[in-house]
């Protein structure tokens, strides 16, 4: 008999249409807290701690397949076909669940999502292997300085830069510190993502966000979800870098508030 996957942690505000809300890599679900006003005037949002991450405890085996499944286990008493808004690792995630279970997601909102994290011979709009492996090797021995570095490299470039790399750094450790060892599998895991043959078969109504100064997931891989996704829109945030829903909130919210509602 197969364990039972461990529980993810969400806490649940507002009412109206179900959304889910997926954060990035080494964060948690804290992080939307700006977002959490206007969002839960109109939806009965969700917020999740990804498993490892914040209030919830790791899986044995990490796989994209096992994210999705504790996910949608964690949002199971949601009957409703829900909206989900994923950021960056969380933006694959709930790529890969609109593909394994279209019947569960209703609408896709990926903010700073590319389909490779990595480059590829035939995809050079993502960070190098080494620079992702570096992180790996640096976490084994400075993990508070390496996880800095990356906030630092989520901002870089962004209009907003320097308030938005302390609300992260506010937010990183808010839930706990992360176990270094749980964030290299994570790493692990994204060098091996490629969602690239399956995102043409993703038939949910989607919105990419992306900031036009983001180098972990560049711009021009937002533009290829956009054209490659069935029925897909771009929304490109100009002086954005990773994170737009915190450096921009005013213009994601004016992207992603009609596009929810279904206009």
């Amino acid at each position: 008999m197969n364990a039972p996957a461990p529980r993810v942690h969400v806490e649940s505000v507002g009412d109206g249409p179900p959304l889910l809300l997926l954060h990035g890599w080494a964060m948690h679900g804290g992080l939307f807290a700006p977002l959490l006003p206007a969002l839960a005037a109109r939806h009965r949002v969700h917020v999740a701690d990804l498993p490892g991450h914040g209030h919830s405890a790791p899986l044995m085996r990490l796989t994209l397949d096992a994210l999705v499944d504790a996910v949608d286990t964690a949002v199971g008493d949601e009957r409703r076909p829900l909206a989900v808004l994923g950021w960056s690792l969380g933006g694959a995630i709930a790529l890969h669940w609109a593909a394994m279970r279209p019947e569960r997601v209703a609408r896709l909102v990926l903010v700073g999502t590319t389909p490779s994290f990595v480059t590829r011979p035939d995809w050079p709009d993502a960070m190098a292997p080494a620079t992702l492996a570096m992180f790996g090797d640096e976490l084994r021995v400075a993990y508070r300085l390496t996880l800095t570095r990356f906030l630092t490299l989520q901002v870089q470039g962004s209009e907003a830069g320097r308030a938005t790399l302390a609300a992260l750094r506010h937010q990183l450790f808010a839930r706990g510190e992360p176990v270094p060892a749980v964030l290299g599998d994570y790493l692990a895991l994204l060098e091996t993502i490629d969602l690239r043959e399956e995102v043409a078969a993703i038939r949910t109504c989607a919105l990419v966000v992306a900031g036009d100064r983001d180098t972990l997931a560049p711009a021009a891989a937002g533009a290829w979800l956009a054209r490659t996704l069935p029925n897909a829109t771009l929304a490109t945030i100009d002086g954005a870098a990773h994170a737009p829903f915190l450096s921009h909130r005013d213009a994601f919210l004016a992207s992603v508030t009609p596009f929810l509602d279904g206009r």
